[in-house]
Protein backbone atom coordinates (compact mmCIF):
# COMPACT_ATOMS: atom_id res chain seq x y z
CA UNK A 1 0.00 0.00 0.00
CA UNK A 2 1.25 3.67 -0.73
CA UNK A 3 1.10 6.08 1.94
CA UNK A 4 -1.13 9.10 1.41
CA UNK A 5 -2.27 12.18 3.77
CA UNK A 6 -3.12 10.94 7.23
CA UNK A 7 -6.80 10.60 7.54
CA UNK A 8 -8.47 12.34 10.67
CA UNK A 9 -8.86 10.50 13.90
CA UNK A 10 -11.13 7.83 13.09
CA UNK A 11 -12.57 7.59 16.76
CA UNK A 12 -14.64 11.02 16.78
CA UNK A 13 -16.20 11.95 20.26
CA UNK A 14 -18.98 14.78 20.85
CA UNK A 15 -17.60 17.60 22.84
CA UNK A 16 -16.40 17.71 26.29
CA UNK A 17 -14.77 14.47 28.63
CA UNK A 18 -13.05 11.18 27.24
CA UNK A 19 -9.39 10.65 26.34
CA UNK A 20 -9.28 10.61 22.29
CA UNK A 21 -12.31 13.58 22.26
CA UNK A 22 -11.29 14.67 18.53
CA UNK A 23 -14.24 17.02 17.45
CA UNK A 24 -15.49 16.81 13.90
CA UNK A 25 -14.47 20.96 14.18
CA UNK A 26 -12.96 23.25 16.45
CA UNK A 27 -15.83 25.26 17.35
CA UNK A 28 -16.99 22.32 19.49
CA UNK A 29 -15.87 21.93 22.95
CA UNK A 30 -12.50 19.55 23.94
CA UNK A 31 -12.33 17.17 26.68
CA UNK A 32 -11.35 18.71 30.10
CA UNK A 33 -8.82 18.04 32.62
CA UNK A 34 -9.93 15.48 34.98
CA UNK A 35 -8.98 17.36 38.43
CA UNK A 36 -10.91 16.15 41.42
CA UNK A 37 -12.87 18.70 43.21
CA UNK A 38 -14.28 19.97 46.43
CA UNK A 39 -18.54 19.16 45.88
CA UNK A 40 -19.67 22.76 46.52
CA UNK A 41 -23.57 23.87 47.03
CA UNK A 42 -25.67 24.22 44.21
CA UNK A 43 -25.61 27.74 42.76
CA UNK A 44 -28.76 29.64 41.85
CA UNK A 45 -28.94 30.55 38.04
CA UNK A 46 -28.32 33.76 37.07
CA UNK A 47 -31.76 34.30 35.45
CA UNK A 48 -34.04 32.96 38.31
CA UNK A 49 -35.49 36.81 38.14
CA UNK A 50 -37.15 36.15 34.34
CA UNK A 51 -38.63 32.79 35.47
CA UNK A 52 -42.44 32.27 36.03
CA UNK A 53 -44.17 33.10 39.08
CA UNK A 54 -45.87 29.85 39.47
CA UNK A 55 -45.69 26.00 38.13
CA UNK A 56 -48.75 23.89 38.59
CA UNK A 57 -50.49 26.53 40.48
CA UNK A 58 -47.83 27.26 43.04
CA UNK A 59 -45.53 30.06 43.96
CA UNK A 60 -42.34 29.45 42.87
CA UNK A 61 -39.69 32.34 43.76
CA UNK A 62 -36.59 30.47 43.66
CA UNK A 63 -35.41 27.03 41.77
CA UNK A 64 -34.04 26.05 45.23
CA UNK A 65 -36.88 24.01 46.51
CA UNK A 66 -36.91 22.00 43.01
CA UNK A 67 -32.61 21.83 43.34
CA UNK A 68 -32.70 20.39 46.72
CA UNK A 69 -34.41 17.35 45.40
CA UNK A 70 -32.45 17.16 41.76
CA UNK A 71 -28.56 17.57 42.75
CA UNK A 72 -28.30 14.80 44.96
CA UNK A 73 -28.85 12.71 41.84
CA UNK A 74 -26.13 14.16 40.00
CA UNK A 75 -22.30 12.87 39.97
CA UNK A 76 -18.93 13.39 38.97
CA UNK A 77 -17.83 10.69 36.88
CA UNK A 78 -13.95 10.45 36.56
CA UNK A 79 -12.59 8.16 34.14
CA UNK A 80 -9.05 7.04 33.44
CA UNK A 81 -7.02 5.48 31.24
CA UNK A 82 -3.46 3.84 30.61
CA UNK A 83 -1.54 4.89 27.96
CA UNK A 84 1.96 3.78 26.60
CA UNK A 85 4.54 6.84 26.34
CA UNK A 86 7.22 6.92 23.24
CA UNK A 87 10.37 7.62 24.59
CA UNK A 88 12.43 10.13 22.69
CA UNK A 89 15.53 7.72 23.09
CA UNK A 90 13.86 5.60 20.44
CA UNK A 91 15.02 1.83 20.61
CA UNK A 92 17.72 2.52 22.86
CA UNK A 93 15.04 3.62 25.77
CA UNK A 94 15.18 0.01 27.44
CA UNK A 95 18.70 -0.21 27.18
CA UNK A 96 20.01 -0.89 30.31
CA UNK A 97 24.01 -0.81 29.37
CA UNK A 98 23.01 2.65 26.94
CA UNK A 99 21.24 4.61 29.78
CA UNK A 100 23.98 3.60 32.18
CA UNK A 101 26.90 4.76 29.64
CA UNK A 102 25.34 7.91 29.42
CA UNK A 103 23.69 8.27 33.18
CA UNK A 104 19.92 8.38 31.40
CA UNK A 105 17.42 7.34 34.45
CA UNK A 106 15.28 4.42 33.17
CA UNK A 107 11.37 6.54 31.61
CA UNK A 108 8.47 5.69 32.75
CA UNK A 109 6.51 3.50 30.00
CA UNK A 110 3.47 4.39 30.90
CA UNK A 111 1.15 7.03 32.27
CA UNK A 112 -2.58 7.37 33.06
CA UNK A 113 -4.88 9.99 31.69
CA UNK A 114 -7.67 11.31 33.39
CA UNK A 115 -11.23 12.92 31.96
CA UNK A 116 -14.16 14.61 33.95
CA UNK A 117 -17.89 14.69 33.04
CA UNK A 118 -21.09 14.68 34.77
CA UNK A 119 -23.64 11.72 35.14
CA UNK A 120 -27.31 11.50 36.64
CA UNK A 121 -28.64 8.67 39.01
CA UNK A 122 -31.84 7.25 36.71
CA UNK A 123 -32.06 4.15 39.18
CA UNK A 124 -31.52 4.36 42.74
CA UNK A 125 -32.48 0.65 43.92
CA UNK A 126 -29.95 -1.02 40.88
CA UNK A 127 -27.39 2.31 41.19
CA UNK A 128 -28.02 2.72 37.51
CA UNK A 129 -26.34 6.32 36.19
CA UNK A 130 -26.51 7.80 32.82
CA UNK A 131 -23.67 9.82 31.47
CA UNK A 132 -21.94 10.53 27.86
CA UNK A 133 -20.15 7.44 25.78
CA UNK A 134 -17.13 10.36 25.14
CA UNK A 135 -16.57 10.72 29.24
CA UNK A 136 -15.63 6.69 29.23
CA UNK A 137 -14.58 5.56 26.31
CA UNK A 138 -11.59 3.98 26.18
CA UNK A 139 -11.12 3.93 29.97
CA UNK A 140 -9.80 1.32 32.16
CA UNK A 141 -11.45 2.12 34.91
CA UNK A 142 -14.22 4.64 36.37
CA UNK A 143 -14.99 6.29 39.65
CA UNK A 144 -18.33 8.36 40.61
CA UNK A 145 -18.27 10.73 43.19
CA UNK A 146 -21.94 11.84 45.04
CA UNK A 147 -22.90 14.79 45.82
CA UNK A 148 -22.39 13.90 49.68
CA UNK A 149 -18.78 13.42 48.72
CA UNK A 150 -18.46 10.13 48.38
CA UNK A 151 -16.09 8.05 46.02
CA UNK A 152 -17.05 5.23 44.65
CA UNK A 153 -15.69 2.29 41.99
CA UNK A 154 -18.68 2.28 39.22
CA UNK A 155 -19.07 -1.03 36.48
CA UNK A 156 -19.39 -0.03 32.96
CA UNK A 157 -22.47 -1.86 31.58
CA UNK A 158 -22.36 -0.39 28.03
CA UNK A 159 -22.53 2.82 25.87
CA UNK A 160 -23.19 3.27 22.24
CA UNK A 161 -21.32 5.89 20.20
CA UNK A 162 -23.53 6.88 17.48
CA UNK A 163 -25.85 8.18 20.38
CA UNK A 164 -23.18 9.16 22.52
CA UNK A 165 -24.61 7.41 25.42
CA UNK A 166 -23.10 5.52 28.47
CA UNK A 167 -24.78 3.19 31.21
CA UNK A 168 -22.39 2.61 34.69
CA UNK A 169 -23.36 1.20 37.84
CA UNK A 170 -22.64 1.97 40.99
CA UNK A 171 -22.84 0.01 44.38
CA UNK A 172 -23.36 2.87 47.21
CA UNK A 173 -26.95 2.64 48.85
CA UNK A 174 -28.80 5.33 49.83
CA UNK A 175 -28.81 6.83 46.33
CA UNK A 176 -31.46 9.67 44.80
CA UNK A 177 -32.46 9.23 41.65
CA UNK A 178 -34.58 11.55 38.97
CA UNK A 179 -37.73 10.94 37.76
CA UNK A 180 -37.78 10.90 34.45
CA UNK A 181 -40.05 13.54 31.80
CA UNK A 182 -41.50 12.52 28.50
CA UNK A 183 -39.20 14.72 26.56
CA UNK A 184 -41.24 14.47 23.13
CA UNK A 185 -43.84 17.40 25.04
CA UNK A 186 -41.16 19.68 25.23
CA UNK A 187 -41.35 22.39 23.41
CA UNK A 188 -39.70 25.80 22.75
CA UNK A 189 -39.76 28.37 25.22
CA UNK A 190 -39.55 26.08 27.78
CA UNK A 191 -37.51 26.70 31.13
CA UNK A 192 -34.99 23.90 31.47
CA UNK A 193 -31.86 23.83 34.04
CA UNK A 194 -28.78 22.10 33.53
CA UNK A 195 -26.33 20.44 36.07
CA UNK A 196 -23.11 19.00 36.25
CA UNK A 197 -19.12 20.16 37.20
CA UNK A 198 -18.06 22.26 34.80
CA UNK A 199 -14.33 22.42 34.77
CA UNK A 200 -13.83 20.51 37.84
CA UNK A 201 -15.49 23.76 39.85
CA UNK A 202 -17.86 21.48 41.43
CA UNK A 203 -21.96 21.05 41.35
CA UNK A 204 -23.03 23.90 39.40
CA UNK A 205 -26.77 24.88 38.06
CA UNK A 206 -27.45 26.96 34.74
CA UNK A 207 -31.03 27.62 33.63
CA UNK A 208 -32.42 28.71 30.52
CA UNK A 209 -35.37 27.94 27.98
CA UNK A 210 -35.40 24.90 25.44
CA UNK A 211 -34.48 27.11 22.30
CA UNK A 212 -35.32 24.01 19.81
CA UNK A 213 -36.19 20.66 19.60
CA UNK A 214 -34.83 17.80 17.00
CA UNK A 215 -32.21 19.44 16.04
CA UNK A 216 -29.87 17.69 13.74
CA UNK A 217 -26.94 18.49 11.25
CA UNK A 218 -25.01 19.82 14.26
CA UNK A 219 -21.19 19.53 12.82
CA UNK A 220 -20.23 16.56 15.74
CA UNK A 221 -20.61 12.95 14.92
CA UNK A 222 -23.60 10.25 15.52
CA UNK A 223 -26.63 10.16 15.10
CA UNK A 224 -28.43 12.95 16.35
CA UNK A 225 -31.92 14.69 17.22
CA UNK A 226 -30.69 16.87 19.54
CA UNK A 227 -32.93 19.86 22.20
CA UNK A 228 -30.82 22.85 22.24
CA UNK A 229 -30.62 24.96 24.85
CA UNK A 230 -28.89 28.39 26.02
CA UNK A 231 -28.38 27.35 29.73
CA UNK A 232 -24.71 27.75 29.54
CA UNK A 233 -22.89 24.09 29.22
CA UNK A 234 -19.08 23.61 29.71
CA UNK A 235 -16.44 21.35 29.44
CA UNK A 236 -17.44 18.72 32.21
CA UNK A 237 -20.82 19.41 32.51
CA UNK A 238 -21.19 15.92 29.51
CA UNK A 239 -23.59 13.89 30.44
CA UNK A 240 -24.70 15.85 33.12
CA UNK A 241 -28.77 16.67 33.45
CA UNK A 242 -30.78 19.09 31.80
CA UNK A 243 -34.45 18.86 33.82
CA UNK A 244 -37.76 20.79 34.11
CA UNK A 245 -39.20 22.90 36.49
CA UNK A 246 -40.85 19.63 38.20
CA UNK A 247 -37.39 18.47 38.92
CA UNK A 248 -37.83 16.02 36.17
CA UNK A 249 -35.37 14.81 33.75
CA UNK A 250 -35.73 15.66 30.09
CA UNK A 251 -31.98 15.07 28.73
CA UNK A 252 -28.73 14.42 28.62
CA UNK A 253 -25.81 17.35 28.64
CA UNK A 254 -23.30 16.58 26.00
CA UNK A 255 -22.16 19.58 23.87
CA UNK A 256 -22.27 23.26 23.37
CA UNK A 257 -21.27 25.50 20.02
CA UNK A 258 -19.10 28.86 19.75
CA UNK A 259 -17.34 29.86 16.64
CA UNK A 260 -14.56 31.01 18.68
CA UNK A 261 -13.85 27.58 20.54
CA UNK A 262 -14.36 27.02 23.55
CA UNK A 263 -12.37 29.06 25.28
CA UNK A 264 -13.93 32.09 24.11
CA UNK A 265 -16.62 31.01 26.28
CA UNK A 266 -20.67 30.39 26.37
CA UNK A 267 -22.81 31.99 23.36
CA UNK A 268 -25.99 29.67 24.31
CA UNK A 269 -25.89 27.15 22.31
CA UNK A 270 -25.96 24.20 24.37
CA UNK A 271 -27.46 20.62 23.24
CA UNK A 272 -28.60 17.43 25.22
CA UNK A 273 -29.74 13.98 24.35
CA UNK A 274 -33.62 13.64 24.54
CA UNK A 275 -34.37 11.90 27.60
CA UNK A 276 -36.85 9.33 25.60
CA UNK A 277 -33.92 8.26 23.13
CA UNK A 278 -31.35 7.91 26.07
CA UNK A 279 -33.58 5.53 27.87
CA UNK A 280 -34.56 3.74 24.86
CA UNK A 281 -31.02 3.18 24.20
CA UNK A 282 -29.74 2.21 27.84
CA UNK A 283 -32.76 -0.50 28.04
CA UNK A 284 -31.30 -1.54 24.82
CA UNK A 285 -28.01 -1.47 26.38
CA UNK A 286 -28.34 -3.70 29.80
CA UNK A 287 -30.84 -5.81 27.62
CA UNK A 288 -28.41 -6.59 25.10
CA UNK A 289 -25.11 -6.87 26.87
CA UNK A 290 -24.15 -3.49 25.88
CA UNK A 291 -25.12 -3.83 22.16
CA UNK A 292 -27.77 -1.58 20.72
CA UNK A 293 -30.15 -2.92 17.98
CA UNK A 294 -30.73 -0.62 15.25
CA UNK A 295 -33.59 -1.33 13.09
CA UNK A 296 -32.83 -0.24 8.96
CA UNK A 297 -35.40 0.15 5.91
CA UNK A 298 -33.07 -1.69 3.72
CA UNK A 299 -32.36 1.01 1.05
CA UNK A 300 -30.13 3.39 -0.48
CA UNK A 301 -30.87 6.63 -1.14
CA UNK A 302 -29.23 10.13 -2.81
CA UNK A 303 -30.32 13.66 -2.30
CA UNK A 304 -32.54 15.45 -5.03
CA UNK A 305 -30.77 18.50 -6.64
CA UNK A 306 -32.70 20.88 -8.99
CA UNK A 307 -32.00 18.46 -11.78
CA UNK A 308 -33.95 15.41 -10.38
CA UNK A 309 -36.48 17.50 -8.84
CA UNK A 310 -37.68 18.58 -12.31
CA UNK A 311 -37.73 15.27 -13.63
CA UNK A 312 -38.93 13.24 -10.37
CA UNK A 313 -42.13 16.47 -10.84
CA UNK A 314 -41.16 18.00 -7.24
CA UNK A 315 -42.01 21.74 -6.83
CA UNK A 316 -38.37 21.68 -4.69
CA UNK A 317 -34.98 19.79 -4.67
CA UNK A 318 -36.30 18.71 -1.46
CA UNK A 319 -36.32 14.83 -0.12
CA UNK A 320 -34.42 11.39 -0.56
CA UNK A 321 -34.48 9.56 -3.85
CA UNK A 322 -34.24 5.47 -3.41
CA UNK A 323 -31.64 4.49 -5.64
CA UNK A 324 -32.10 0.82 -4.54
CA UNK A 325 -34.41 -1.33 -2.15
CA UNK A 326 -32.27 -4.53 -0.48
CA UNK A 327 -34.77 -7.47 -1.02
CA UNK A 328 -36.35 -9.39 2.05
CA UNK A 329 -35.91 -5.47 3.23
CA UNK A 330 -38.87 -3.84 5.09
CA UNK A 331 -38.72 -1.61 2.35
CA UNK A 332 -39.03 -4.10 0.11
CA UNK A 333 -42.23 -5.79 1.93
CA UNK A 334 -43.37 -2.29 2.45
CA UNK A 335 -43.66 -1.61 -1.23
CA UNK A 336 -40.79 0.57 -1.77
CA UNK A 337 -39.34 1.08 -4.99
CA UNK A 338 -36.09 2.83 -6.20
CA UNK A 339 -37.24 5.88 -7.59
CA UNK A 340 -39.27 6.95 -5.38
CA UNK A 341 -38.91 10.10 -3.46
CA UNK A 342 -39.06 9.87 0.49
CA UNK A 343 -39.78 13.47 1.98
CA UNK A 344 -41.52 12.58 5.81
CA UNK A 345 -41.18 9.75 8.00
CA UNK A 346 -43.53 9.20 10.70
CA UNK A 347 -44.59 13.09 10.00
CA UNK A 348 -40.83 14.25 10.28
CA UNK A 349 -39.74 16.43 7.38
CA UNK A 350 -36.73 14.44 5.38
CA UNK A 351 -34.66 17.05 3.68
CA UNK A 352 -32.20 14.84 1.84
CA UNK A 353 -30.56 11.15 2.36
CA UNK A 354 -28.82 12.06 5.38
CA UNK A 355 -31.69 13.61 7.05
CA UNK A 356 -33.35 9.89 5.90
CA UNK A 357 -30.26 8.23 7.37
CA UNK A 358 -29.93 9.77 10.92
CA UNK A 359 -33.99 9.03 10.80
CA UNK A 360 -33.29 5.61 10.40
CA UNK A 361 -30.18 5.32 13.06
CA UNK A 362 -32.80 6.57 15.50
CA UNK A 363 -35.72 3.80 15.43
CA UNK A 364 -35.12 0.60 17.20
CA UNK A 365 -35.85 -2.84 15.41
CA UNK A 366 -39.72 -3.46 14.40
CA UNK A 367 -40.65 0.07 14.84
CA UNK A 368 -43.78 1.18 12.28
CA UNK A 369 -42.90 3.52 10.26
CA UNK A 370 -44.92 5.38 7.98
CA UNK A 371 -43.23 7.08 4.87
CA UNK A 372 -44.52 9.97 2.88
CA UNK A 373 -43.02 8.96 -0.53
CA UNK A 374 -43.57 10.95 -4.00
CA UNK A 375 -44.04 7.99 -6.75
CA UNK A 376 -44.37 9.67 -10.58
CA UNK A 377 -44.96 12.75 -9.62
CA UNK A 378 -48.21 11.47 -7.37
CA UNK A 379 -48.49 11.28 -3.28
CA UNK A 380 -47.99 8.54 -1.64
CA UNK A 381 -47.93 6.87 1.58
CA UNK A 382 -46.55 3.29 2.67
CA UNK A 383 -46.22 1.65 6.39
CA UNK A 384 -42.88 -0.04 6.90
CA UNK A 385 -41.64 -2.67 9.87
CA UNK A 386 -38.71 -1.67 10.70
CA UNK A 387 -35.55 -5.18 10.50
CA UNK A 388 -32.82 -5.07 12.22
CA UNK A 389 -29.72 -3.90 10.93
CA UNK A 390 -26.79 -6.40 10.14
CA UNK A 391 -24.09 -5.51 12.11
CA UNK A 392 -20.73 -8.15 10.21
CA UNK A 393 -20.34 -10.11 7.18
CA UNK A 394 -18.65 -13.28 6.37
CA UNK A 395 -15.94 -12.68 4.14
CA UNK A 396 -16.55 -16.37 2.03
CA UNK A 397 -20.25 -15.90 1.75
CA UNK A 398 -19.35 -12.74 -0.14
CA UNK A 399 -16.73 -13.66 -2.52
CA UNK A 400 -14.30 -16.73 -2.14
CA UNK A 401 -11.14 -13.79 -2.73
CA UNK A 402 -12.52 -12.59 0.81
CA UNK A 403 -12.60 -15.85 2.43
CA UNK A 404 -11.33 -16.12 6.04
CA UNK A 405 -12.10 -12.18 6.69
CA UNK A 406 -15.20 -10.87 8.44
CA UNK A 407 -16.29 -7.47 7.64
CA UNK A 408 -18.21 -5.13 10.54
CA UNK A 409 -20.33 -1.89 10.15
CA UNK A 410 -18.66 1.18 11.32
CA UNK A 411 -20.33 3.43 13.78
CA UNK A 412 -21.52 6.51 12.71
CA UNK A 413 -19.04 9.17 13.87
CA UNK A 414 -16.12 6.86 11.75
CA UNK A 415 -18.26 6.71 8.58
CA UNK A 416 -19.22 10.38 8.75
CA UNK A 417 -15.32 11.30 8.75
CA UNK A 418 -14.83 9.01 5.65
CA UNK A 419 -17.48 11.09 3.79
CA UNK A 420 -15.56 13.75 4.72
CA UNK A 421 -12.74 12.81 2.78
CA UNK A 422 -14.75 12.27 0.05
CA UNK A 423 -15.84 8.66 0.25
CA UNK A 424 -19.79 7.22 1.19
CA UNK A 425 -19.36 5.64 3.85
CA UNK A 426 -17.30 1.92 4.52
CA UNK A 427 -17.09 -1.40 6.17
CA UNK A 428 -14.17 -2.33 8.86
CA UNK A 429 -12.55 -5.77 8.81
CA UNK A 430 -12.96 -7.91 11.97
CA UNK A 431 -11.17 -10.60 11.98
CA UNK A 432 -8.84 -12.16 9.65
CA UNK A 433 -7.42 -15.67 9.81
CA UNK A 434 -3.92 -16.10 9.20
CA UNK A 435 -2.98 -17.87 6.10
CA UNK A 436 -6.11 -17.77 4.88
CA UNK A 437 -7.19 -16.50 1.41
CA UNK A 438 -8.29 -12.97 2.72
CA UNK A 439 -4.85 -12.71 4.76
CA UNK A 440 -2.70 -13.57 1.92
CA UNK A 441 -4.54 -10.77 -0.20
CA UNK A 442 -2.67 -8.69 2.30
CA UNK A 443 -6.08 -7.78 4.71
CA UNK A 444 -5.47 -7.05 8.41
CA UNK A 445 -7.85 -6.50 11.32
CA UNK A 446 -8.90 -3.16 11.93
CA UNK A 447 -8.78 -1.93 7.86
CA UNK A 448 -11.34 0.15 6.95
CA UNK A 449 -12.79 -0.45 3.13
CA UNK A 450 -14.19 2.88 1.84
CA UNK A 451 -14.44 1.45 -1.88
CA UNK A 452 -14.54 -2.04 -4.04
CA UNK A 453 -14.69 -2.72 -7.38
CA UNK A 454 -17.66 -4.74 -6.90
CA UNK A 455 -19.80 -1.92 -7.05
CA UNK A 456 -20.92 1.88 -4.83
CA UNK A 457 -21.87 1.23 -0.98
CA UNK A 458 -22.14 3.27 2.04
CA UNK A 459 -22.63 0.26 4.68
CA UNK A 460 -22.53 -2.93 5.39
CA UNK A 461 -25.98 -4.05 3.52
CA UNK A 462 -24.78 -2.10 0.53
CA UNK A 463 -21.15 -3.80 0.29
CA UNK A 464 -22.76 -6.78 0.66
CA UNK A 465 -25.26 -6.17 -1.77
CA UNK A 466 -22.58 -5.20 -4.57
CA UNK A 467 -21.70 -8.79 -4.48
CA UNK A 468 -24.36 -10.05 -5.98
CA UNK A 469 -22.43 -10.13 -9.36
CA UNK A 470 -19.40 -10.69 -8.87
CA UNK A 471 -16.74 -8.92 -10.43
CA UNK A 472 -14.09 -10.91 -12.27
CA UNK A 473 -11.58 -8.02 -10.46
CA UNK A 474 -11.83 -7.43 -7.46
CA UNK A 475 -9.85 -3.98 -6.19
CA UNK A 476 -10.60 -2.86 -2.89
CA UNK A 477 -9.60 0.42 -1.74
CA UNK A 478 -8.12 0.25 1.84
CA UNK A 479 -7.11 2.72 4.62
CA UNK A 480 -4.86 1.17 7.48
CA UNK A 481 -3.88 3.68 10.48
CA UNK A 482 -3.09 6.67 8.61
CA UNK A 483 -2.59 5.03 5.08
CA UNK A 484 -4.49 4.68 2.19
CA UNK A 485 -3.73 2.22 -0.69
CA UNK A 486 -5.57 -0.21 -2.94
CA UNK A 487 -5.25 -4.22 -2.92
CA UNK A 488 -6.08 -6.44 -5.77
CA UNK A 489 -7.49 -9.52 -4.30
CA UNK A 490 -6.66 -12.81 -5.95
Amino acid sequence: MRPLPTLLALTAAAAFGGFAATGLRETFDHPAQAAPAPVAAAALPAAAGSLPAAVNGQALPSLAPMLRKVTPAVVSVYSRQTVRVASPLGPFANDPIFRRLFGIPAMPRERVERALGSGVIIDAQRGLVLTNHHVVENADGVSVTLSDGRSVEAEFLGSDPDTDIAVIRIPANNLTAIPLADSDQLAVGDFVVAVGNPYGLGQTVTSGIVSAVGRSGIPVAGFQNFIQTDASINPGNSGGPLVNLQGQLVGINTASFNPQGSMAGNIGLGFAIPINLARSIKDQLIANNGVVKRGTLGLESQDVDARLAKGLGLDAPSGAVVTRVFPGSAAAAAGVQAGDVVLAANGQRIGDSRALHNFEGLQGVGSRVVLDLRRNGKPLQLTATLKEQARNAVGASLDPRLAGATFNELDEGTRQQLRGMGAAGGVQIGTVERGSRAWNNGLRQGDIIFASSSGDFGDLPAFRASFERKPAQLVLGVLRGGDRGQLLMQ
